[in-house]
């Protein structure tokens, strides 16, 4: 699938997004974002040190904590400091807007971040949101690998609730999108033989409570 300018995804892959939402829960679309954005986001998480990685938490807000017997990845909060992060904010936001005029999801914002996996760096089997405890509703992943061969391995496992095997092995190929609701998919990523990137992210609910508004991460 193709997308057109850098300001809007291409109106057949955003049907593509919400009739497989609708069918599986999921979808994975190839050539995802606009060839200028992407190679500007490929660039800037692959070379720019200003991102200033960190090691990656698990939990939310007052119950993180790291934990590299579950996680070993390192990452970088998106918040528009970058040409490159504008414009795929942007993108997103127009994704978030017609998955909600034509799903009636209620999606109120979206939040994400760079993940970079060095070689041997993994995460294990969870899932982003809990049922009935979680703002989490969809979840997005947009790899920034170029020139990925099925040998570098890094592959995104999906399962189905307490399955062993999983139902869906995704590569990480460069330009590659999955959409996944949050609370259904549990899934887990394997250790890569090279360095891995790609941008994590969440469409969220607004559980605000007392007029205060619901806070990301």
């Amino acid at each position: 699938m193709q997308t057109h300018e850098a300001g809007c995804l291409d109106e057949q892959v955003i049907a593509y997004i919400c009739e497989q939402l609708t069918i599986t829960g999921y979808c994975v679309v190839s050539d995802f974002l606009p060839e200028l954005v992407i190679n500007a986001l490929y660039l800037e998480a692959s070379s720019d040190v200003r991102l200033n990685f960190k090691q990656a938490s698990i939990g939310r807000e007052q119950l993180q904590q790291v934990n590299t017997s579950v996680r070993s990845d390192s990452i970088a909060w998106i918040n528009g400091q970058s040409e490159s992060q504008r414009l795929f904010l942007k993108l997103m936001e127009n994704l978030r807007i017609e998955i909600n005029r034509r799903l009636f999801m209620g999606l109120f914002d979206y939040e994400s971040h760079y993940a970079h996996y060095g070689q041997g760096d993994f995460y294990k089997r969870h899932v982003d949101a809990f049922k009935g405890n979680s703002n989490r509703l969809l979840s997005s992943v947009v790899y920034l690998n170029a020139d990925w061969v099925k040998a570098d391995e890094g592959e995104l496992l999906m399962f189905h609730d307490e399955q062993v095997s999983p139902f869906l092995i995704v590569e990480p190929i460069f330009n590659q999108c999955v959409i996944f609701l949050s609370e259904q998919f549990p899934h887990e990523v394997r250790a890569a033989k090279r360095d891995r990137y790609s941008i994590a992210g969440w469409f969220r609910t607004n559980n605000s409570i007392g007029g205060q508004i619901d806070p990301p991460r």
